[in-house]
């Protein structure tokens, strides 16, 4: 036994039995993940029972069974349910009844000794709507301006048929508030910066009065053109709407203006609900947010976290490399260049937060500020660069991981044998050729490994970004079709954000809950491919430069 322990071989299995828990913690979590949020595009089954509590009236219950839990009898009968003194354990399920404009509320628990058996009615229907979450319903009859039009056997295909016509209008309103009315708007404002620029510079000259004067009614009557095709639009997709039978027999009118999908899951087979979850599955992913962000898609938050780490990136990496570069290859080695070096390993343990902070009144208040006043003074008031925006959260980042690329690429230029300096040296080239041309290139995959690292701290960071530039909701793209096309000022959505807020600041919780998991996991999809990314262009250039070594 002594030998043993002098071996080392305990420790060996302490080592891998560490690494192996941890594995397999990593991958219970990935697959948690992937189990609640590939789960949330399902069609699952609507149920209809009754439910009755002892003395109580008896209550419909419609809806979609989300979870079901064990509690100790005694916990229920403190919350003065009254439950037979002989039962230890009860069952109670979690339902989604939707239909909050309805009820007033989403879920509710139930237990299941006073539910009725479950019914799975195959013409429930289940509405996606745009406001209010979803409806759970009978359909009754199709109405097309307050007349009835389909009843039946024909109410479903017709109404499917009237949702896609509906649906196309919206996308065709849509398409022109946030695409050519919002070019215009932005054309207006350009004008009256215009005028305020010349105002300032005391050029407002009747010439450019009149030439601003013209250009402001040219975009007014494009505008006016425009808000009567709207006019009509929202006038056509008012026609129609559905009558259903909610549970207890209320009948209740919804628009198909304000439905944004429709189905009957008791009534679909296993491929029309690969179908369906294939679609919802795209909407997730491409469509915009709704509901305070419990709903709808978030192509905005991806959009906004990619765009950010790659402007991230083209900051942190040119300036991360050459203060490496100076650090090892040209400042003196003495007492100043330690404590800069233990500065940088410092700076790395700062809590993110505080980043946060110092870009929010270092590059915002004072850069921005001073941006603005010296670039855009006729904006002012109004701020332009002097708020938080997707620059000043790119910067922040890039602080934030500049140590991790520093020291990376210092390691990476401390492996590259001396002989091969000498060599360079003694073939006649000078210390900087024999830097960018033989040294640089051979450290680039540690570059790289930098880079990597940087970029998967930076996509899951959230503290700072809430201080320098991401929001709840942003309005607009950070890129789009008006010049100078990349707007750096403007404010982003971000997945790691999003997650914070629909998980705990949503005033629906259980709604958000399945939302929340699938968000992180194409956060967590969304930083694998981007290190995969970077991991293949640092294999690629490690095999050239070690190719060319050989």
């Amino acid at each position: 036994m002594n030998n043993w322990w002098k071996s080392g071989s305990p420790w060996i299995w302490l080592n891998g039995g560490a690494v192996t828990l941890s594995m397999i913690m990593v991958f219970g979590l990935l697959l948690l993940i992937l189990v609640r949020g590939f789960g949330t595009f399902w069609p699952h089954p609507v149920l209809q029972s009754s439910y009755q509590l002892p003395g109580a009236a008896p209550v419909p219950v419609i809806g979609e069974l989300r979870r079901s839990e064990s509690l100790t009898a005694q916990a229920m009968r403190e919350a003065g349910v009254a439950i037979p003194e002989d039962r230890l354990l009860v069952t109670r399920h979690l339902i989604k009844m939707g239909n909050r404009d309805v009820t007033g509320k989403d879920f509710g628990y139930f237990i299941d000794d006073f539910m009725q058996p479950w019914e799975y009615p195959p013409n429930v229907a289940v509405l996606e709507r745009r406001e209010w979450g979803d409806f759970y319903g009978m359909p009754l009859h199709l109405l097309e301006g307050g007349n009835r039009v389909a009843a039946g056997e024909r109410l479903w295909p017709e109404f499917q048929e009237r949702l896609q016509r509906s649906n196309q209008l919206f996308d065709e309103i849509r398409a022109i508030e946030r695409g050519a009315i919002g070019r215009i708007n932005f054309a207006i404002e350009r004008v009256r910066l215009d005028r305020r620029k010349a105002e300032l510079r005391g050029n407002l000259g009747p010439d450019l009065e009149a030439q601003l004067a013209q250009r402001l009614a040219a975009l007014q009557a494009d505008y006016k053109v425009l808000e009567t095709r709207l006019n009509e639009l929202y006038a056509e997709a008012a026609r129609d709407s559905i009558v259903l039978q909610v549970a207890g027999g209320r009948e209740v009118t919804v628009r198909l203006a304000d439905i944004v999908k429709a189905w009957q899951p008791n009534n679909m087979s296993v491929p029309a609900k690969v179908g369906f979850y294939a679609r919802d599955f795209f909407d997730f992913i491409f469509g915009y947010p709704r509901e305070a962000n419990t709903e709808g898609g978030i192509f905005p938050a991806i959009f906004g976290t990619v765009t950010m780490v790659l402007v991230m990136s083209i900051i942190v990496t040119p300036f991360g490399v050459l203060a490496a570069i100076y650090l090892r290859e040209y400042a003196k080695q003495g007492p100043l260049l330690r404590t800069i070096r233990i500065s940088v390993y410092n700076l790395a343990g700062v809590p993110s937060i505080v980043f946060g902070v110092f870009g929010l009144g270092f590059f915002v208040y004072f850069l921005g500020g001073s941006i603005d006043q010296a670039f855009f003074p006729e904006a002012m008031p109004a701020p332009t660069f002097g708020t938080p925006g997707l620059f000043w959260a790119s910067l922040t980042l890039a602080l934030l991981t500049l140590p991790v690329v520093i020291v990376s690429t210092e390691e990476g230029l401390a492996r590259i044998p001396s002989t091969i300096r000498e060599g360079s040296l003694a073939l006649g080239a000078t210390k900087g050729e024999t830097l960018w041309r033989v040294v640089v290139p051979l450290a680039t995959p540690a570059m790289m490994t930098g880079l990597i690292l940087a970029i998967a701290r930076a996509a899951g960071e959230v503290a700072p970004l809430m201080l320098v530039g991401v929001v709840k909701l942003a309005p607009t793209l950070p890129i789009d079709g008006n010049f100078p096309f990349i707007h750096l000022e403007r404010k982003i959505m971000h997945l790691g954000f999003h997650i914070y807020d629909v998980g705990f600041q949503s005033p629906h919780a259980e709604a958000a809950e399945q939302l929340v998991y699938a968000t992180a996991l194409i956060l967590v999809f969304l930083i694998v491919m981007l290190n995969l990314s970077a991991i293949t262009i640092r294999n690629h250039l490690r095999e050239k430069y070690r190719a060319e070594s050989d």
